[in-house]
């Protein structure tokens, strides 16, 4: 996929709509883009997970697995085997390797644009022909006027006013903040762009 030289035209956004009395996102306003990154994620090795969020961050005993394979000395590993497979696995196939990136994220503090998880031949998951409806829990569909409506209705949204549209970049610390919570809530949305992290529990 082309991309012009400026990091911001790299960046992708979302319209939210948040319940500002709740305190939540109801549901978001996504490009085929943005759901091609999403999908993306289920391309994901669980090793590559584990390297991204660092293996302290990991709910249950998946980082434990990381940690014992990053301490073991190369005595026990068998002939041929070899742990930088395990430890810093290839997102992508060598078959795939020569197609195009699924799409790039903003690094910010670098302003250097890094390679998104995921390749599809240049054309991504999703058509471009729709806007697609995001739920706070990563549902998605093709979103409709009367989608909309039916989502309201679904919410039992009472006082419109307390309705509020919020734009979000979504850059690569965005990206590996949707990942990390995908895997630990059902709130995604809310976490990540409310930054709703009363006394956690977990």
């Amino acid at each position: 996929m082309a991309t012009t030289s400026t990091p911001a035209s790299s960046a992708l956004s979302m319209k939210l709509l948040i319940d500002t009395k709740a305190r939540r996102v109801l549901f978001a306003e996504a490009s085929k883009d943005v759901v091609d990154f999403l999908f993306s994620l289920l391309a994901l090795p669980v090793g590559t997970a584990v390297k991204l969020l660092g293996k302290e961050s990991m709910v249950g005993c998946v980082g434990n697995l990381y940690g014992s394979v990053e301490k073991l000395d190369g005595t026990y590993v068998q002939p041929g085997a070899a742990k930088d497979a395990l430890l810093h696995p290839a997102v992508l196939s060598p078959a795939a390797s020569t197609s195009s990136t699924l799409f790039l994220l903003t690094e910010p503090s670098s302003g250097k644009a890094t390679e998104a998880v995921g390749s599809v031949g240049g054309k991504g998951f999703v058509q471009g022909i729709v806007t697609y409806t995001v739920m706070d829990d990563l549902t998605v569909t093709p979103m409709s006027s009367i989608s909309g409506i039916t989502l309201l209705n679904a919410f039992a949204v009472e006082d419109l006013t307390a309705l509020q549209e919020k734009t979000v970049q979504l850059d690569c610390n965005q990206g590996l903040e949707i990942l990390k919570a995908s895997l630990q809530s059902k709130t995604v949305l809310t976490d990540v762009f409310l930054a709703k992290k009363a006394p956690v529990n977990a």
